[in-house]
């Protein structure tokens, strides 16, 4: 389905304004090969022993890249410190940082964001193999429901949803890229897992045909894929994409 939707200029949930750190456990993983990642940790708020909760991994955009372990939260931490939604919708937070040379799935900066000029085949990044090791951790704890695995992104994290789930997308029930892109040629491999995208059509630094192309090749494929559009919205359209009614409702009413 394809929508179009009004471009909101104020936050009702003031996203983006303050970096949201409180709630979030501060944590380094260190993979297997010594590669560290610094991420915070949601938990839900009164976990219950014996029950499984979804979990949901945060990929933020290049502007938050850095090794405070904070700037992460910047856009997207608060949604899910809101008291509405920890009580409705409890869940596993995994917010990491991306260090401040890294690139989320791509080894540095693609020359071009348009979607047939970005890469077709490329081996998955030491940064994401890393990423990959710590979700492996948490997917094996029995509190989580593997039939509740979500990705979501901005910007480079966009990008990076679009990449886990084409690589891994027998790990995810859904996926919300905002305002990435990627090649369309890669989704064949990703037409299982559910898609909500979000783009504004004036954005100046990621091409909205990125995510018009990932739309219409996964519902070509017949993949479970939904398209928002904000007219006039630039580059920060996740601010419109949180303020969406019912973003949380169908992001946690999917399942494998």
């Amino acid at each position: 389905m394809l929508k179009y939707c009004v471009c909101l200029l104020v936050s009702f949930l003031s996203f983006g304004i303050a970096t949201a750190t409180e709630g979030y456990e501060r944590k380094v993983f260190v993979s297997a090969s010594g590669d560290s990642l610094n991420y915070r940790l949601l938990r839900p708020e009164n976990e219950k022993e014996g029950e499984k909760y979804p979990l949901v991994l945060f990929l933020h955009g290049a502007g938050e890249r850095g090794n405070d372990n904070e700037k992460q939260l910047t856009h997207g931490g608060q949604m899910f410190l809101n008291p509405v939604n920890r009580e409705k919708y409890p869940a596993f937070v995994l917010a990491p940082q991306c260090p401040e040379n890294g690139y989320w799935a791509y080894p540095e900066r693609p020359k071009s964001f348009l979607p047939d000029q970005m890469a077709k085949d490329s081996p998955i990044t030491p940064l994401f193999k890393t990423l990959k090791e710590l979700l492996d951790t948490y997917l094996a704890l029995p509190q989580i429901d593997k039939s509740r695995i979500y990705i979501l992104g901005l910007s480079m994290g966009g990008m990076g949803t679009f990449d886990m789930a084409i690589r891994f997308p027998e790990i995810f029930a859904a996926a919300i890229p905002i305002c990435g892109t990627v090649n369309p040629a890669r989704l064949q491999a990703a037409k299982g897992v559910n898609f909500r995208i979000f783009h504004g059509d004036n954005d100046m630094v990621v091409p909205v045909e990125g995510s018009r192309e990932a739309y219409k090749t996964l519902k070509a494929q017949g993949a479970n894929v939904e398209y928002i559009e904000f007219p006039g919205c630039n580059h920060g359209s996740w601010e419109p994409a949180f303020n969406c009614s019912d973003f949380m409702s169908w992001l946690f009413s999917q399942k494998k």
